[in-house]
């Protein structure tokens, strides 16, 4: 009897933390375009396991901002292991966001020097979802997911590869 408790509660145990590691996100990506200004240029990667890639164009890291920083060579690939607690508060935000129904695009070209932000989504079921949004003002929630985007530019370990 003792032996055979153990062994169910093993089983519970293992099924919860294979269950636990499968996220119905293979791929997040988020790109943010350049404006006519000082706005970050960059593309970050990251994938289920939480392993991330930045690569960082312009005005990322730099406190002095100018417009001589694009004669400048990018600043360079980064990689990082994303922690499990953001990695989870990130996949909470795009629950929230329900991807799957996001418009393809969102914001006008009436003004010519926004940014524009790219969010890519590959799901586990080998969908896919790309949402464009001309000047970041897509939703309050697209909001709080873009500048989380942004945070974790400054709170992992990122480690420069080239």
């Amino acid at each position: 009897m003792k032996y055979l408790l153990s062994l169910i509660t093993a089983l519970l145990l293992f099924s919860c933390s294979t269950q636990k590691d499968q996220s119905k996100y293979s791929v997040i990506e988020y790109e943010a375009g350049a404006c006519f200004g000082f706005c970050p240029i960059y593309k970050m990667t990251i994938n289920a396991d939480r392993t991330a890639v930045l690569e960082a164009e312009h005005f990322n890291f730099s406190k002095e901002k100018s417009k001589g920083e694009f004669s400048k060579p990018r600043e360079g690939t980064f990689t990082a292991t994303i922690k499990e607690a953001d990695y989870n508060k990130l996949v909470a935000l795009l629950d929230g966001l329900d991807v799957k129904n996001l418009q393809d695009k969102y914001g006008t070209r009436n003004v010519t020097d926004l940014p524009t932000s790219y969010l890519r989504i590959k799901f586990a079921d080998g969908t896919s979802k790309e949402t464009e949004d001309y000047g970041k003002r897509g939703s309050e929630k697209l909001r709080e997911t873009y500048q989380f985007f942004e945070d974790l530019k400054m709170n992992q370990q990122w480690t420069k590869v080239k």
